[in-house]
């Protein structure tokens, strides 16, 4: 009987094997390299659901050449959650919390930071234009980590009526945007992506400069030596002077009104510049909806960017044009295309102040 047991316990064993094999090969390693200089004395720490790990005390790291902190997890199957501390405190990243690992077999760079919870300001003044033939401010938000964590690059997002974005002293009529103040809450409660904004002032050319071609109502026209503007100026002065990841799939420009028209502009006819484009309470009404039949009568491949419009009460029948316009040329609401309608909104600061949020959760989602 036990001969008898032991070639059955045989024939089992030999029978499972390349099972047994097969999972053996699944099970793979995840390296996890965390960014960031913690100073003399100080330690990163993982803690998490993967093998090896827990989430009641951390597993140091180990410290790399760069500041590049590295923990590889034992060969494992599927997924798994996990977080960086700062000397395994009860002080966490702040943003995203915790990350998520889909498989094993990955390298994973993250760039967190622990005590900053808001951005700040810089001005460039009179910033000089050889295409325009104008000068003006340009303002920028450098977000929460920027100082902290100088290992990490971020998102652009250029956005028009500069003095209107960041500052009640210097907006219309008094009322800001409060970008800054909205972007530094939902990057601290991980509900966006830490961005640098570009608020690009207006001048006394506004009209002329936000709109892609005239009306003969009131003008204007001169849009596209304003967006040559933005990408052979601006940008250039941006991606030297600060710390910027570059590429249409990290730009997104946006505005309001006229700013939005230019914004929805240059997303049409410059993805492969501006990847996204935030176009609030649009004059899509510009040269009897001109902009709104360039995508109706437009053939042949979509350009591949991303398009937020909204619309309080006022314009709102043109931005339900231009969404009908898009989804009838297969952009699809949610992936590539969002709309939002305020019926409580009008066309101000104010307004666009409150649904600011709006279109950073969905085209700067962490």
């Amino acid at each position: 009987m036990l001969t008898y047991l032991s070639r059955s316990l045989r024939r089992s064993l030999l029978a499972a094997l390349p099972s047994l094999l097969l999972l053996s090969s699944s099970l793979e390693a995840a390296e996890i390299r965390v960014h960031y200089n913690a100073g003399w004395g100080n330690r990163i720490a993982v803690r998490g659901s993967a093998a090896g790990l827990s989430w009641s005390a951390g597993t140091n790291a180990t410290w790399t050449s760069g500041n590049v902190w590295v923990y590889t997890t034992p060969p494992q199957s599927g997924g798994f959650t996990w977080k960086p501390l700062f000397n395994d405190a009860a002080l966490r990243r702040r943003g995203v919390d915790p990350d998520v690992v889909p498989n094993g077999n990955a390298i994973v760079d993250v760039y967190p930071f622990f005590f900053a919870t808001q951005g700040r300001l810089e001005t460039a003044p009179g910033f000089s234009s050889q295409i325009l033939g104008n000068s003006r401010s340009i303002r920028v938000y450098l977000p929460p980590s920027y100082d902290e964590n100088t290992a990490k690059r971020y998102p652009v997002l250029y956005m028009h009526d500069g003095q209107n974005v960041f500052n009640a002293a210097t907006a219309f009529g008094g009322v800001e945007w409060q970008v800054d103040e909205t972007l530094n809450g939902m990057v601290t409660q991980g509900q966006a992506r830490e961005v640098i904004v570009v608020g690009v002032d207006n001048t006394g050319a506004r009209l002329d400069e936000y709109t892609p071609v005239p009306d003969p109502g009131y003008g204007g026209g001169d849009g596209e030596a304003y967006l040559d503007f933005v990408e052979l100026e601006v940008m250039p002065y941006v991606n030297s002077h600060y710390r910027t990841l570059t590429g249409p799939q990290h730009t997104t420009i946006g505005g309001s009104s006229l700013g939005g028209l230019i914004s929805f502009h240059a997303g049409w006819t410059r993805s492969d510049v501006f990847g996204s484009a935030i176009c609030m309470s649009s004059s899509f009404w510009w040269n009897s909806e001109w902009m709104v039949k360039q995508v109706q009568q437009h053939g042949g491949a979509l350009p591949p960017a991303r398009f937020y419009v909204d619309s309080g009460t006022d314009g709102s029948a043109g931005t339900f044009k231009m969404r009908d316009a898009l989804q009838a040329k297969g952009y699809i609401h949610g992936q590539n295309l969002f709309h939002w309608y305020d019926p409580n909104g009008a066309h101000s600061e104010a307004s666009w102040a409150v649904r600011f949020h709006l279109p950073v959760e969905r085209l700067l989602a962490p």
